[in-house]
């Protein structure tokens, strides 16, 4: 595999798994209890944003690993 179909199979894959990881880490105003005036209570409360990216980031490099694996193995 080349490496620039590589790089752009990683990101279509990191942003694949990101819908993925994404609902384990949202928490709901109103599970917080904290509805904001205004907003509905599932709006989201304060997300940890960096911390998605970082456990997004491995979860696609794992998955990327097993998508390299089958293809080099074609």
């Amino acid at each position: 595999m080349r490496t620039s179909v590589a790089v752009a199979t990683f990101f279509c894959l990191w942003f694949i798994t990101l819908f993925a990881v994404l609902p384990f880490f949202a928490k709901t105003q109103g599970e917080a209890g904290e509805v904001v005036p205004g907003t509905p209570e599932s709006a989201p409360h304060k997300m940890n944003v960096f911390r998605l990216f970082w456990v997004n980031t491995i979860v696609a490099a794992i998955t990327f690993a097993g998508v390299y694996a089958v293809i080099a193995n074609i």
